[in-house]
Formats: structure tokens, sequence, C-alpha cells
């Protein structure tokens, strides 16, 4: 716990808030709309402007959605705002141990059968995300979004919470300190905010880079997600929908390379990146073609060694940042973000105090029994699928098989997917 201090500056007079959120991603949006749903106050504080926030620019992420977080974007009213050509299918997802093609029948399916679903879920630009998120809670009485805003000092007395911040191209320019019962770190793995409320975090950097794009080709894909576990570098092929203007076919390629070879396949002209891509997928989908820029992200993977304590709490990557393989991340920011609207929706209710340890406790615990095998069992699967030795060769090849010898094994990953047990995963015809 960081030790109370005096406030440098006098408490704001205009703020009139229940809960000081730091970071406006779509978790810090999305808790903010929870929150206000529940009858509480939001002020969050962001450091983009508040152009940059309504108009997102393409950061070529596509974001993997479960049945589950769908339902909590379509109670807050976000989802209702994303435009059909930004709403993408997931039909199926295959595994394969080596390029596709390579080794026939050797992989695992995945599909929605005896779920009750049509689909594994939906797949929408994360840029799109922000976009409509802003949109409903730049609208949404009791929620108080300051943008331009950069936090400099986080404090926590007995009795509140509180922040200073100062603001670019504000009328006044003067320190500003906010005081609530409760402040939540919403901003990024590499949470500012987290470190000055004294709270670490373990980091596992993978020592690589993802580099995602968005590609034409020929050939329909589906609705058919892929995930290629290749030695030297690994191909996520994401379906997406049909250009909305040209018709054309599309998806989203996520390439995890070594920094080397990463920076040599940036290097690359457009038509030759799209050439790699195409050959690694053994042109299953045909010719294919760059659409737009490739985007470099290097890949750490970041759990914070707790998400709450008095007076204040951690939600979205803030508390746990996730390898992108497994598609959890996002997913397990809103589950964070449901978990904790709820438990101060039923503080309010009775009077309770918001920053209590003990009631920020019973979200902490709640969201690491959730989130806690699940980054663990992500970090095991990237480990032993980017081992070129022998015997992790071996071993990945023993998983994919005992996967398909154990359909109640694929029932548990599709069930996180669904928010259903499937009775017994029925066979699903390839496209």
């Amino acid at each position: 716990m960081p030790p109370s201090s005096i406030s440098p500056c006098s408490p704001d007079p205009s703020f009139d808030a229940d809960v000081l959120i730091v970071g406006a991603g779509p978790a810090g949006l999305s808790l903010a709309l929870a929150l206000a749903q529940a009858g509480l106050r939001a002020t969050v504080l962001e450091q983009q402007s508040a152009r940059a926030l309504a108009e997102p620019a393409p950061d070529g992420r596509e974001i993997a959605l479960t049945h589950p977080s769908v339902a909590t974007l379509q109670r807050l009213g976000s989802w209702q705002r994303l435009a059909p050509h930004e709403i993408g299918l997931l039909r199926q997802a295959k595994v394969h141990d080596g390029p596709v093609g390579a080794g026939a029948g050797a992989g695992m399916t995945l599909h929605a059968g005896g779920t009750g679903c049509d689909n594994l879920g939906w797949i929408v630009p994360n840029h799109a995300l922000r976009r409509t998120a802003y949109e409903v809670a730049a609208s949404t009485p009791g929620v108080r979004i300051i943008a331009s805003a950069t936090v400099t000092r986080v404090a926590i007395a007995a009795d509140h919470a509180e922040l200073t911040y100062t603001q670019a191209g504000g009328a006044d320019a003067s320190a500003q300190c906010p005081r609530a019962p409760l402040l939540v770190a919403a901003d990024s793995r590499f949470s500012a905010t987290r470190r000055q409320l004294g709270i670490g975090a373990s980091m596992r950097d993978f020592g690589r880079t993802v580099i995602v794009c968005r590609l034409r080709h020929e050939l329909p894909h589906g609705e058919v997600a892929h995930e290629c576990f290749d030695y030297a570098r690994t191909l996520a092929i994401l379906p997406l929908p049909d250009d909305p203007d040209s018709g054309a076919h599309q998806c989203s390629a996520v390439v995890t390379a070594g920094a080397e070879q990463a920076q040599a396949l940036l290097a690359l002209s457009p038509e030759e990146y799209a050439a790699s891509v195409q050959r690694q997928f053994g042109h299953r989908l045909g010719r294919m073609h760059l659409v737009g820029e490739r985007h470099a992200y290097p890949l750490v993977a970041v759990y914070a060694q707790r998400f709450a304590d008095a007076r204040c709490a951690l939600v979205g990557d803030a508390a746990v940042g996730m390898h992108p393989v497994t598609a959890h991340g996002y997913n397990l920011g809103l589950a964070a973000v449901d978990r904790l609207a709820r438990v101060l929706e039923g503080a309010r209710a009775h009077g309770a105090d918001l920053g209590e340890a003990a009631l920020l406790r019973r979200y902490a615990s709640a969201h690491h029994r959730h989130a806690w095998p699940l980054y663990q069992g992500t970090n095991a699967i990237v480990g032993l699928y980017t081992d070129e030795r022998p015997l992790p060769r071996l071993l990945r090849q023993a998983v994919l098989a005992g996967s398909r010898r154990l359909p109640p094994l694929q029932a548990l990953i599709v069930s996180q997917l669904t928010g259903r047990r499937p009775a017994w995963p029925r066979a699903a015809s390839s496209p």
C-alpha cells in the first residue's frame, strides 16, 4: 500500500464521483458504463485527446469475442453501435501443428456443436470497440470523461482515494486533485497507476514480436479461424467480413516471430509479405494481397501481484495482460468489469463503503480464480508450441492427438467461448 500524503492542491469541488478510473480504453469505459447502469458515478481520466478517443485509428488488431463478452457489450449498449461490416462470425477454429497441409489430419477442430449456439464467437476490430465504447460513455449520465489528462500522482487515504492530474490545452493549467471512495487502474499492462499504487506485477517477455495486418484473398474462408504453430514462427488467420465496397474476401493475419525475423518480415514489400503468408498458409485461400499497414507489437504477458487493495482495484490489462494466442485478453477484461461492477452495485444497495478492503477482496479473489488458470495455461501452450527441440515437438503432437480422442477436453475449451457446456461435441464438416 502506498502511504497517504497531503494533496499538493485542493480537491476539485466540481467532482462528485463514486469511482475514479484511470484509462479510457475499452475496459475503463466499459466499467464506467456498467457503474452508471448500477446508479454509480464514474470519472474517467485519459491521456489521449477527445478526438483520438472518438475517432481511434485502426491499429491492425482484431478481437475475438466470446458469447458472454458480446452479452456484456449488448447490455452496455456499445455492441449496437458497431457497423455490420465490423462484425465477423467465427464458426470454427482449427489448430495445426506445423504449416497447413503438413501432416494430414494433424490438428484439432473446435466448433459450437452441442452448445445450442450457431457459432463460437465473433471478430471485431479493436478500434471499432474503442470507438463505440466512447460513443456510449460520452453520452451516458453519470459518466464524466476527462481527456488529455496526465495523471502525475495517486494516493490512498483512510477515507478516500485521490489523484493529481494536469490537462493539456485546458483553460486552467493548474493541477487538479479529484477524490472518490475508490480508484481503478485501467491504463494498460504497463500501468503507471498500478506502480504508483505500490502493486507489482510479474512480466514474461517472450522475446517475440506480433505482426498484424489485413489481407484480401481469392477463396472464401468459411468463417473459420486457423492457428498454425510452425517451428520458426506462428501464424493465425482470422476470418473477417467481406469488404463492404468491393466484396473481396478478407482475413486478418497474425504472425509471431523472433525479433530478428520480425524485422526482416517488416522490411519486405507488401507483395512479398503477402506471398510469405500465402506460402505459410499452404495457399489455402488462394492469392493474397496486403490491405493497409502492418502493425508490430512486442509480446509481453503481465499478471499483477494483486487485483485490489483498500480503495483501489485493477481491471483489464492493468490486472492481466495475456498473450494473444488464445484470444482471452479482451474477454478476460470484460469479465473483470462485470465482476467488479456487480460487487460495487451490491455494496451500494447495502450502503457499504465502495473502497472497503474486504469488499474489494471478493472481486480480487473471484477474478484471480478465473484468470490464473487461463494465464498459466496460455503461457504453457506458447512455451510448448514455440520450442523447436525434438521432445517438445513430439509432446505437442501428442497433445493435439489426445484432444481429438478426448471430446470433453474440446468441450471445456468451447464452453469458455460460448458460455455453454456442450452436451458432447459432434463432428463438424470442414469447409
